[in-house]
């Protein structure tokens, strides 16, 4: 019988494997042919995937601290290790938008929240439901925490290293770079410190029958108050189908407003400063679809099908976006809805499991 502790460990492994192909593969980027290029980015990837979800479970954390410290990844990814967010030159993203404080602004609204979801947060949703026993504890003892705490540094700096060959020549301004650390310092503090606590869902077990009166102490009996008067129905989350399509038009509409595409060099095909309007546009989107989120998981009425109706319609609409927009050739982008086809499938699966 396998123990918890193992069961962990496979988790944490599972997690860290998963990470680098939702946020990379699934989207083409690499294209299938380069795939071997995920053992380059798994270091940083996984090991920071694993890393958050260790401190937010360690700390009684929930969501809020998850996607803040998904953000605080993004800026150590894109801006320490890549520092794509700096250089005027990586990938063209400096044409897509006015640059602010000497950062790339389209490029860095469209990467950190990007980092936040689909880096962290859906790889860590999809192995909550897959080993559902699990999802409010750690997957890894203390020696386990170093060791991803170490592997993600030095993933960072391979990463570091790799950027001299995409970027050759730049070098972040020290003043962006020490302008990065606070802010992910403080967004680390934000998360582990003052969110809310996650609280686990009642078992039977915890559940208690509360011990009847003390005859000596007890009020005496009194005819029984009036019915209180009936009360709206409480709100309800949309049934899951309903949750996949919006997460779809979410995720979808996020890539399309920032990411350029169809020969486009600016966002939405904008120009000048019709640019700022798919940045305000995104920015707008993301917000609602936090609201209504937070609204909808705010009561009992939501469950693990509605969980893995968000992650399955955020990944098939950005695998679908990666088929418009990352595919540089018909072969890359036939495999790449092969390989949509196949997360599909796999997410059914997990779907006869989820309760």
């Amino acid at each position: 019988m396998v123990t918890s502790r193992a069961r962990g460990r496979w988790a944490a492994l599972l997690l860290a494997g998963l990470t680098p192909v939702v946020a990379e593969l699934t989207l083409g980027n690499p294209p299938l042919r380069q795939a071997w290029l995920l053992l380059l980015w798994t270091p940083i990837y996984g090991a920071g995937t694993v890393l958050i979800r260790e401190l937010v479970r360690r700390t009684g954390r929930g969501w809020p601290a998850v996607l803040l410290l998904g953000a605080a990844y993004g800026i150590v990814e894109e801006g320490l290790a890549l520092q794509a967010l700096t250089s005027p030159t990586i990938y063209g993203v400096a044409d897509w938008a006015p640059r602010i404080l000497g950062l790339n602004s389209a490029y860095t609204e469209l990467n950190i929240p990007y980092h936040a979801v689909f880096s962290v947060a859906l790889p860590i949703l999809l192995v909550d439901l897959l080993f559902s026993d699990l999802r409010h504890r750690p997957y890894l003892g203390r020696i386990g925490l170093v060791a991803a705490g170490a592997v993600f540094v030095l993933g960072a700096l391979l990463l570091r290293w790799t950027a001299a060959f995409i970027d050759p020549g730049h070098q972040a301004p020290p003043a962006a770079l020490a302008a990065f650390v606070p802010v992910i310092a403080a967004l680390t503090m934000l998360a582990l410190r003052f969110t809310p606590r996650s609280s686990s869902p009642p078992t039977t077990a915890s559940r208690t029958v509360p011990p009847p009166p003390d005859p000596l102490t007890a009020a005496p009996r009194t005819a029984p108050p009036p019915p209180n008067p009936p009360t709206a129905a409480p709100r309800t989350a949309p049934p899951p189908p309903v949750v996949a399509c919006l997460a779809g038009v979410v995720a979808f509409g996020y890539l399309a407003l920032l990411f350029p595409f169809g020969g486009a060099r600016h966002p939405a095909f904008t120009q000048g400063g019709w640019t700022v309007v798919p940045m305000v546009t995104a920015a707008l989107l993301a917000v609602v679809a936090g609201v209504l989120l937070r609204r909808w998981t705010a009561h009992g009425g939501w469950h693990d099908r509605h969980s893995l109706a968000l992650a399955g319609g955020a990944l098939v609409a950005h695998t679908v976006f990666g088929v418009i927009a990352n595919g540089e050739n018909t072969t890359d982008r036939m495999s790449l809805a092969a390989l949509g086809l196949v997360m599909i499938a796999l997410l059914a699966l997990l779907a006869r499991r989820t309760r």
